[in-house]
């Protein structure tokens, strides 16, 4: 039984680190070879890191994950508390500043960029880090704070501070996120974290369309009424 159970663990393990693999395959177009992955990818160093580190927390050698977590820290500028869960296939692209809190729940082939956020709003205890549901991107420098959800699926744009939950196949952007695109089409984690709709900007052009609307009555008025209204002309009858 002992020796099933070791090898069944060794088969999740190979696995997870195939699928690890692939993601960056999938996912980094700068990615040539196998051997390149193993040797200079950050992310992967972090990941591998973190699932030991993890497997040290569940048996509760808390000190020793902590120790094995740090030294990741120091070697790849990712933060990973040991006792978050990741799934497989997860991409931290770049990753430099990348920190991710003790109860966080990441998916299957979540996408995370440089100087994310996976934190906490308080010093309360139990589930107080985010869930992240598979497929889900995160764009550089979001902040995903407090115990919500973020749906399967969803992306999340480049500097938005999420503090709600996101639902599946939605984007969110913003200080704070609010979600801009839902269901109508679907979203998928792709790479693409540019060309996402700006909430602040659509505004802006509303105003200015509300402007220029305004503009033209104006224009109309002033040819209809030789440039006064009717209480002009009466005000400069009465002073003659």
């Amino acid at each position: 039984m002992v020796i099933l159970s070791i090898l069944s663990k060794w088969r999740n393990c190979k696995r997870n680190i195939q699928a690890d693999i692939q993601a960056v395959f999938d996912r980094d177009p700068a990615a040539r070879t196998t051997l390149e992955i193993i040797l200079t990818y950050s992310g992967i160093h972090a990941l591998w890191s973190h699932r030991f580190a993890h497997f040290l927390y569940r048996h509760k050698a808390f000190l020793l994950a902590r120790m094995v977590s740090q030294v990741s820290r120091f070697f790849t500028g990712i933060e990973i508390h040991p006792g978050a869960s990741i799934g497989k296939g997860v991409f931290i692209d770049h990753g430099m500043g990348v920190v991710i809190g003790e109860t966080c729940e990441i998916g299957d082939y979540v996408t995370i960029f440089q100087g994310v956020t996976l934190g906490g709003t308080g010093k309360e205890k139990g589930k107080r880090h985010p869930t992240l549901e598979d497929h889900v991107m995160v764009s550089s420098g979001a902040k995903i704070l407090g115990s919500i959800r973020v749906g399967r699926c969803a992306k999340i744009g480049a500097g938005s501070v999420v503090l709600r939950d996101v639902p599946a196949n939605s984007t969110v952007v913003g200080v704070p996120g609010r979600v801009v695109v839902q269901d109508g089409i679907r979203v998928q984690a792709d790479m693409d974290h540019v060309n996402i709709p700006d909430p602040v900007a659509e505004m802006f052009r509303s105003i200015q369309d509300e402007i220029a609307a305004l503009k033209m009555e104006v224009e109309w008025l002033k040819r209809h009424t030789g440039g006064k209204s009717s209480d002009d002309s009466q005000s400069l009858q009465h002073i003659e």
